[in-house]
């Protein structure tokens, strides 16, 4: 059975993400894996390094998640711990169990978190070897995915989304509001996205999946992505995070980053390695 993977060192950001896979999970009959990585500098293996008194706690707060959430699952909860390099254990874990996505919180430039979710958030979504969902603690989602944002641009690798929204909005039901953004004076570059947006329109028909094609011109990219999400009921940001090669506008770096430190909606980050 597929699974999704919900980063979790049980602060209030990694419970909200976990909330937010709950409804994933279910809409999607997938398992769910939460995992607990020990980030303390040691050789030593997870068994002997975590103090006993940690480990109880560990269990204590673990079996307090699986009872408070078990109920809302289709599926049963299972737990990973691991020891090492956050993102690393994270990432690693995803490939081990074939997780179809992974969930964590992340804080936001504003924000401050003491515990690791939001500080790994980046690092795990630049890794992972699926999409990955970041969410902030004070996004109040709904119990259902109605709108879904895909912002178009010129590289090839923006065609990788595709499928992903296909498949998501299926399940939700959801509309995709296919995004065109201009930022280039380039008749080649604006003739590129077009094409782009008609293959997008396209798979939209294929998998009868209601759609909209909204078109802007802007300077900033990511500005433009979150405005329009804040002001058209947006509950899923869908972007790409591998076109580091391209000469048009770009989700990776810069414009990645602050979709995902800014972006009040949750967002869905996809790297074109993962269509490998």
């Amino acid at each position: 059975m597929k699974t999704i993977l919900v980063a979790n060192d049980f602060s209030k950001n990694a419970e909200h993400a976990l909330e937010y896979a709950v409804i994933f999970a279910n809409k999607l009959n997938t398992g769910l894996h939460l995992i607990w990585v020990d980030n303390t500098v040691s050789e030593e293996s997870i068994l002997d390094t975590i103090d006993r008194h940690l480990q109880r706690d560990i269990k204590k707060q673990s079996e307090i998640l699986i009872k408070n959430f078990q109920p809302r699952l289709n599926n049963k909860i299972k737990l990973l711990f691991r020891k090492g390099k956050v993102y690393q254990e994270i990432t690693k874990a995803a490939r081990q169990i074939g997780a179809e996505m992974i969930f964590t919180g992340t804080h936001g430039v504003s924000g401050y978190e003491q515990y690791w979710i939001g500080s790994n958030a980046n690092r795990i979504v630049t890794q992972a070897p699926c999409p990955v969902v970041t969410i902030r603690r004070d996004y109040h989602f709904k119990d259902n995915i109605n709108n879904i944002l895909l912002p178009i641009d010129s590289s090839l690798e923006t065609k990788y989304k595709l499928p992903y929204a296909c498949k998501t909005a299926t399940k939700f039901g959801a509309k995709v509001h296919l995004l065109v953004i201009y930022n280039t004076p380039l008749n080649v570059i604006r003739r590129r996205i077009d094409t782009i947006c008609e293959e997008a329109k396209k798979c939209m028909e294929e998998h009868h999946v209601e759609f909209v094609k909204v078109t802007f011109e802007a300077d900033n990219v990511a500005a433009s992505i979150i405005e329009y999400s804040n002001n058209n009921d947006i509950d899923l940001v869908m972007i790409m995070t591998d076109q580091g090669t391209t000469t048009a506008s770009k989700f990776l770096g810069p414009y990645a980053q602050q979709l995902i430190n800014n972006s009040l909606i949750p967002v869905m980050s996809v790297r074109a390695k993962q269509q490998d």
